[in-house]
């Protein structure tokens, strides 16, 4: 099967173009700086017509193109790139007469434990929901869209940082080769290099799904086809349980707890800041209301249809601390 995959050249991108090449399908790359010696068309998926074009000559799309951010100063570009980018990746699936697309959502689409609706927090959370209803107007209509919602995506990435730290046999900070992931890595290395003295909502639910687990889904939704809304998580545990694994793992200590009324105050100066000089803020208002709430995923569905398995966290620590 030849497979478009939008934004495959992101972090869980890159991971299902690795997982599509492993079980013998090709895939291709649309991205706006595709890497060189990649089966790639270069595009964004903001341009409707660039992305209907790429989408003739294949069999199937893997929309996994989203702008990840917690602050934009042009917000209306959350709105374009992950609502807008949908529409357009689905426009050109029906075009080109595809039976079987897989749209990558999040959980922070889906509401939280103890609410009936997704709650309004940044930006890129707000419109990934708003893109779910996108998504589910299009499977009621009868469009064959597989909607999958990972949960806290983690792993190994292809690259590694130059102060990549972990543990000598005593226990030691000492500097070696530490795996890079997404938030969870980033964690990982504030945690063991002492720049994270304090954590928001550490016994708040995160629901931890090693990458690779995820991008075999992906495969197997595609292999698969329908319409069906999976949950792609892992094990279920309090966000202070990561920094305890690293913990034992490194000698490292746990952070501290942030009340999120502080934290809140944090990230209102760390907005302004932002506003004054371009640069991202470390934190957001918007951001500590998702750290407030829990994020459960029941990944069985997924389990039964795509045959998903889930990595305990603990081994999957381990693997980015070797």
């Amino acid at each position: 099967m030849r497979v478009l995959v939008t934004g495959g050249t992101g972090y869980l991108g890159t991971a299902i173009v690795a997982a599509l090449e492993r079980r013998r399908h090709e895939p291709v790359v649309f991205a706006r700086k595709p890497a060189p010696g990649i089966n790639a068309i270069a595009g964004d998926v903001t341009d409707a017509a660039g992305l209907a074009r790429a989408a003739r000559d294949t069999d199937a799309i893997c929309h996994s193109a989203a702008l990840v951010s917690i602050w934009e100063r042009d917000r209306r570009r959350f709105h374009d790139v992950n609502v807008g980018g949908l529409r357009h990746a689905i426009a050109a699936a029906r075009s080109a007469g595809h039976d079987r697309f897989v749209y990558t959502s999040s959980f922070l689409a889906l509401p939280p434990r103890g609410a009936s609706a997704p709650i309004r927090g940044n930006d890129y959370q707000r419109t990934k929901a708003e893109a779910a209803r996108v998504a589910d107007e299009a499977a009621r209509a009868g469009f064959p869209i597989t909607r999958l919602y990972p949960g806290v995506i983690y792993g190994p990435s292809t690259a590694r940082s130059p102060e990549q730290i972990t543990k000598s046999p005593d226990h030691q900070i000492t500097k070696s080769a530490v795996r890079q992931s997404d938030l969870v890595g980033r964690l990982i290395r504030d945690q063991i290099a002492h720049a994270m003295p304090v954590m928001v909502g550490g016994d708040r639910i995160w629901s931890f799904a090693w990458i690779d687990d995820v991008a075999e889904a992906h495969v197997a939704a595609l292999e698969r086809g329908g319409a069906d809304a999976l949950m792609l998580g892992g094990e279920n545990l309090p966000q202070r349980r990561l920094y305890e694994i690293v913990r034992d793992e490194t000698g490292a200590r746990v952070p501290r707890e942030l009340p999120a009324a502080i934290a809140r105050i944090a990230g209102a100066v760390e907005t302004g800041r932002a506003w004054l000089t371009g640069r991202p803020p470390i934190l957001t208002p918007a951001t500590v209301a998702i750290f407030e709430h829990d994020w459960p995923l029941d990944s069985t569905a997924a389990e039964n249809a795509l045959n998903y398995s889930v990595t305990p966290l603990v081994e999957g620590v381990r693997r980015l601390l070797t």
